[in-house]
């Protein structure tokens, strides 16, 4: 079974509007309301490649119900930890540029950690867990480096996708998937990146710092494929960007879900980047019919 782990879930409120006049009245033209978070979206693209997953981390309130609903609705089986305080809602407001505006999340107790601790700890060997996003800020990412060892002590294998010092504290637990896009991998090793052949090279450092593979993803520009034996290279298709929310978790639950299945990380990466680049054409996460017709037009080619 994968399970997803999202520490601070929201509502995703997408608002657009043809211009946003700030200090003035502003009336949208449309908007939808998605249950969103990282772990979520990586739970939503995973059931619509028929995939079944669990999506756990911390809820609450009746915004934390809407959550709940929507992905009970999707078919997604769901083992949270109820908190006191509402999940938090993030405005994301499109009129032309688009403006985020993202909640704080509810403050989460010791208690309440503890049983998402026993929930890690009852996980198997037939288990990969992806563990993706911020936690709320009274945990901070250093939870992680708690969580993500009970995970691995259980016998699963682990996903992590994070930024920065997060994703660097993941390698310590040897995960089978990392996915920083290029500027993040060029922070981490306070360089500039010119061309694949440095990619390649800083991806290498990641590979040996502990992880099992390794995805850059490039906007535009495709993605890179990193593993101890070769590297592949996804070539970019063309489409009209409507969307960058949920694109990189789209990428990482195409990947995951297939090398869970089949074990190939050259199929995962073709699913992964099919996966991401329907969700980038998409006004909300890719659906089934989109990622499958995306991922005919897949080139990969080995460097």
């Amino acid at each position: 079974m994968i399970y997803t782990v999202t520490l601070n879930p929201s509502i995703d409120f997408i608002v657009r509007l043809d211009h946003l006049e700030l200090g003035g009245v502003n009336r949208m033209t449309s908007d939808d309301k998605f249950a969103g978070g990282k772990g979520i979206n990586v739970s939503r693209i995973l059931k619509r490649l028929a995939i079944d997953n669990t999506a756990t981390g911390f809820i609450g309130g009746f915004t934390g119900r809407f959550v709940k609903d929507g992905l009970v609705d999707e078919g997604i089986a769901t083992n949270f930890v109820e908190v006191a305080e509402d999940t938090r809602i993030n405005v994301k407001v499109k009129a032309g540029e688009e403006t985020e505006i993202n909640g704080a999340g509810p403050t989460i107790s010791s208690e309440k950690l503890a049983e998402l601790e026993a929930i890690l700890a009852g996980l198997s060997d037939k288990d990969t867990v992806v563990f993706a996003g911020s936690a709320p800020a009274n945990l901070g990412n250093k939870v992680y480096n708690k969580l993500i060892p009970i995970a691995k002590e259980a016998g699963a294998q682990v996903v992590c996708d994070f930024e920065g010092q997060t994703l660097l504290d993941s390698l310590a637990y040897a995960p089978l998937l990392v996915k920083p896009n290029n500027h993040e991998l060029a922070d981490i090793f306070g360089v500039e990146l010119n061309g694949l052949a440095d990619i390649e090279k800083y991806a290498r450092a990641i590979l040996a710092k502990g992880a099992q593979n390794v995805i850059i993803s490039m906007a535009g520009d495709g993605a890179l494929l990193v593993t101890p034996e070769a590297a592949y290279f996804a070539k970019p298709i063309k489409g009209t960007v409507k969307n960058s929310v949920g694109a990189g978790d789209s990428m990482v639950a195409g990947f995951t879900g297939e090398y869970v299945k089949s074990g190939d990380p050259v199929e995962a990466l073709k699913w992964g980047v099919a996966c991401g680049t329907a969700t980038t054409f998409s006004d909300d996460l890719a659906t089934a019919d989109f990622i499958k017709e995306t991922y005919e037009k897949v080139e990969v080619e080995k460097l």
